[in-house]
């Protein structure tokens, strides 16, 4: 899954219109324009397309979190310069404040079972014996549950 994936289906599953995704970058303290949004939002075939970088993404799930769970005092989280799908897993995880057993209800809303052990082998540490890279069809499935539990018909 591309960054920019990611970014349309948070978008659509929260129903977000330009303005809010401006501030969203905004609580991260980074600026956007319009024309970067809609730009990061178009599809590869489209010659305004622009890929959106890890780092930017990064700042959008900051934003994100600080929007949902409240801006947290002192010195805001540095993005990361290299996201990996377990990365985006998480912050959307911490974002929304979700729970384990949680996680697993919306996984089993887009149809893919897994254990809470597996779960949690996402969330390790990399270097963990237990750790387990995140393939972008758990992504997909858990951005998918989340499209059938928040977005609003």
């Amino acid at each position: 899954m591309t960054n920019n994936d990611v970014l349309r289906r948070i978008r659509y599953t929260f129903n977000y219109n330009d303005s809010k995704m401006i501030a969203l970058f905004g609580l991260a303290e980074h600026k956007v324009t319009r024309e970067q949004i809609s730009s990061w939002l178009k599809k590869e075939e489209d010659e305004a397309y622009q890929q959106l970088t890890d780092i930017q993404l990064a700042i959008f799930l900051n934003g994100l979190i600080n929007d949902k769970r409240g801006k947290r005092e002192g010195p805001q989280h540095t993005p990361e310069k290299h996201l990996t799908n377990n990365i985006i897993f998480m912050k959307l995880k911490i974002a929304l404040n979700l729970q384990a057993e949680e996680v697993l209800e919306i996984m089993n809303l887009a149809g893919f079972k897994m254990s809470k052990h597996e779960l949690s082998a996402f969330f390790r540490k990399p270097g963990h014996k237990h750790y387990r890279e995140c393939k972008d069809q758990i992504l997909r499935n858990f951005l998918k549950g989340l499209q059938l539990k928040y977005r609003k018909p």
